[in-house]
C-alpha cells in the first residue's frame, strides 16, 4: 500500500490509471450498454481513491493534465466539421433553427418539471442550462444567483443520459439518419453524448459537436431574458 502511495504522489498515476479504466469501461460498455464509461471510471477512481486513502489533492496533480487536453480535443472536433462545411452551409438555416427550438424545450421542460416537483428557486436555476457544457452550465447558473456546483453535476447527468438513451427514443420515434441524430443529441447532452456518437460514426458526431457549440450560445442567450423571470 505504501508503494501505491508513492506511485500516487506523481502525474503519472492519475494519467495511467485514469485512462486505463475508461479503456476498460469501454469494453464493458459495448457488451453492457447500460455501464456508462463515464460511470464506471469516475465510480472506479473514487473506489480506489477511498480504498487506498488517496488525498484527492493528490489525485489531481495528473487530473489537471488531462483537463489540459480538453481544449485540444474540443478544437479537435472542427476537422469533421470542416470536411463538411460545404453541406452545412446548405443546411445552415435549419440546423440554428433546430438548435434553437430544442434548446428553448430543453429548458421549458427543465422549468415545467421542477415546478411540478415544487423544487427551489436554487434546484430550478441549476437546472435551467442543464444541456450546455458543463464550463457554460456553471457560469451561467452563478450569473443567475444559482449554485453552480449543482449545475455542473445536473448537466453531467444529462448528459450521460441523453447518451445512453437518446439514440434508442429517436429510433422510437422513427426519426432515421445521421444528421437528426447528431443534431438532437448534441443539443440535449452537450459533450458527452457528442463522445458517444462519434464511437459509431464521424457524421452524426460532427453534428453533434456543431450543435452542442451552438446551443451553448443559445442557452446563454436565453438566460438574458429568463434572469428578469427569476
Amino acid at each position: 500500500m505504501t508503494a501505491l502511495r508513492e506511485w500516487a504522489s506523481t502525474p503519472v498515476f492519475a494519467v495511467a490509471v485514469t485512462v486505463g479504466l475508461y479503456v476498460l469501461s469501454l469494453r464493458w460498455n459495448a457488451r453492457r450498454p447500460w455501464l456508462h464509461p463515464l460511470i464506471v471510471t469516475s465510480g472506479g477512481m473514487m473506489a480506489l481513491l477511498l480504498a487506498a486513502d488517496i488525498p484527492y489533492a493528490t489525485y489531481s496533480e495528473g487530473g489537471d493534465l488531462l483537463s489540459f487536453f480538453l481544449g485540444p480535443a474540443t478544437v479537435a472536433l472542427a476537422v469533421p466539421l470542416y470536411k463538411r462545411r460545404s453541406e452545412i452551409r446548405r443546411r445552415l438555416g435549419l440546423i440554428l433553427a433546430s438548435v434553437t427550438v430544442g434548446s428553448a424545450a430543453g429548458i421549458g421542460s427543465a422549468w415545467l418539471l421542477v415546478a411540478l416537483l415544487g423544487g427551489s428557486r436554487d434546484l430550478l436555476i441549476a437546472s435551467l442550462p442543464k444541456s450546455a457544457t458543463s464550463a457554460i452550465s456553471i457560469e451561467l447558473a452563478r450569473y443567475l444567483g444559482g449554485p453552480g456546483e449543482l449545475s455542473a453535476v445536473l448537466t453531467v447527468l444529462t448528459g450521460i443520459a441523453g447518451s445512453m438513451f437518446g439514440p434508442a427514443l429517436l429510433r422510437l420515434f422513427r426519426i432515421d439518419g445521421d444528421v437528426p441524430l447528431g443534431l438532437a443529441v448534441g443539443t440535449a447532452a452537450h459533450g458527452i453524448g457528442t463522445s458517444r456518437l462519434l464511437r459509431d460514426s464521424e457524421e452524426a458526431g460532427s453534428y453533434s459537436g456543431l450543435a452542442m457549440g451552438i446551443a451553448g450560445i443559445v442557452i446563454s442567450l436565453l438566460m438574458v431574458p429568463l434572469s428578469w423571470l427569476l
